[in-house]
């Protein structure tokens, strides 16, 4: 009982949504800090490489936690 209460409390205000879009976020900056500092310091890749596996991870960890966040 008291879950449905919290899900609709969620879902009919836009602080749900923002909280949602505030860790999809954070979840996003930090793939994409992660992969783009073992890449250039750990891997010792180039620099562009570095931020297009930055850009990608960062991509795919959005859609990850977009997907999460709808369950």
């Amino acid at each position: 009982m008291r879950r449905d209460l919290t899900s609709r409390a969620w879902s009919q205000g836009s602080v749900g949504a923002m909280k949602n879009w505030r860790y999809i976020a954070m979840h996003s900056v930090a793939a994409s800090a992660f992969i783009f500092l073992l890449q250039r310091y750990a891997l010792n890749a180039s620099l562009e490489t570095s931020l297009m596996w930055m850009l990608a991870f960062g991509a795919c960890a959005a859609v990850l936690a977009t997907m999460q966040s709808n369950r």
